[in-house]
This record gives structure tokens, sequence and C-alpha cells, in this order.
């Protein structure tokens, strides 16, 4: 994609916009908070083998996919969280699961497990705007860097992402608080309105109210 056709924040009439299966209210803050603590995980401990597309795109769908699922005793013993503080289950119903998990809207109408950063934000959420005050834990910020598109997740505080890259002392997991990243030297990388690489804060279309 060429700098100059950055993804538009008006999107198409399509079926995932009219009809998308949504979370009621105690379903959106159960997925946040599990999100949170799966992302958070990932961060502190590294990479789970599970997690196995590791880019920006791919921390936001292996993520969303897992704070969506059920997390019986089995699960939370695999990751560690058995007798631990966890959030509240979503309590999904069959078809909410089935409509939602591992079923991104991709650009040429079908849906799976695999999605590009541009085609996660251009067809499976809304926009937001660009003023960091109105974003949401679980949000996504959009950078448009020329040939490539990067996504950062909104954790409440701080920032969190991955780069794309890994080497063998880096698994590629970032995360900065919000004021360190809109002083970064590389301005290219600030979340602000005055940043034009800065395309906005997104959030997942089953997170919104509207």
């Amino acid at each position: 994609m060429l700098k100059d056709e950055r993804p538009s924040l008006g999107y198409p009439s399509n079926q995932r916009n009219s009809n998308q299966v949504r979370l009621n209210t105690s379903q959106m803050q159960a997925f946040r908070s599990w999100l949170q603590l799966i992302v958070h995980q990932q961060l502190n401990l590294g990479p789970t083998p599970r997690w196995q597309q590791r880019d920006c795109a791919g921390l936001v769908r292996f993520a969303s996919a897992e704070a969506l699922r059920q997390h019986d005793a089995t699960w939370l013993k695999a990751n560690g969280f058995l007798g631990k503080k966890i959030p509240p289950e979503l309590n999904l119903t069959v078809e909410q699961r089935a409509a939602l998990r591992h079923a991104w809207l991709r650009a040429d109408g079908s849906q799976g497990a695999f999605v590009s950063a541009l085609e996660l934000v251009q067809n499976n959420t809304q926009p937001i705007g660009r003023d960091m005050a109105y974003a949401e834990v679980a949000d996504l910020l959009l950078f448009d860097q020329g040939q490539e598109q990067h996504l950062m997740i909104w954790m409440g505080r701080y920032v969190a992402y991955h780069t794309g890259k890994v080497a063998p002392n880096d698994n590629g997991l970032r995360a900065y608080p919000l004021a360190k990243l809109m002083s970064w030297k590389d301005n290219r990388w600030q979340p602000q309105a005055g940043n034009p690489n800065f395309i906005g804060i997104f959030r997942l279309f089953f997170l919104s109210t509207s």
C-alpha cells in the first residue's frame, strides 16, 4: 500500500457491519479483562508456543481467540492460571462463540482465523478517532508506515505490541506507557492527531455498542 493510499476511516457497508454479533456489557468487560491478562502474560513470560504467527496482528488474533474461549481447569492449568485470581467467564452462547472466535472477516468476504493487520481493522472494527482519551482497553492503534501497517493494543495504561521480528535474545514483544510513546523520538509512532502516520484508534465490532 502506498503512503498516500492510507486506509480510510470510512467503512463499506457489509454483512459484518450490519449483522455483527456483539457482546453484552458484562461480556465486554470480561473480554477486556481476559485479553489484558493474556497479553500481560506474554509480556512477562514470553510467547507461548501456541502463539505461532508472531507479529502485531498475530498478537491481536491470538489474545482475542484465547479471551473468547472457555477457560476450563485444563486450560487454566496449562497456562499457569489455576488457583490464581482470574476474570469472570464471558459465558458466551454457542452462537456467539462460533460467530466470533477464529471468525475474522477478510477483504474477500470470507471468514477465518487469519487476517492481515489492515483487514483486521478495515473489516472487523469501528473507528473511534485519534484522541487517546477515548481509548478503552483492547482498542487498537493503527499506524501506517508506508508499505506496512502496524497495530498496538491499548492496555489501559500502556500499549503492547509485537514488532514482527524475532531474534535469539529478543522475542519481539514491547510495552510502553502512553507518556513515553507520546514523546517518542521517532515521531512517526506518536499516537497524536498531528501525526500523519497515526491512522487512529479502532474498536473491535463485538465491543461496540453502536
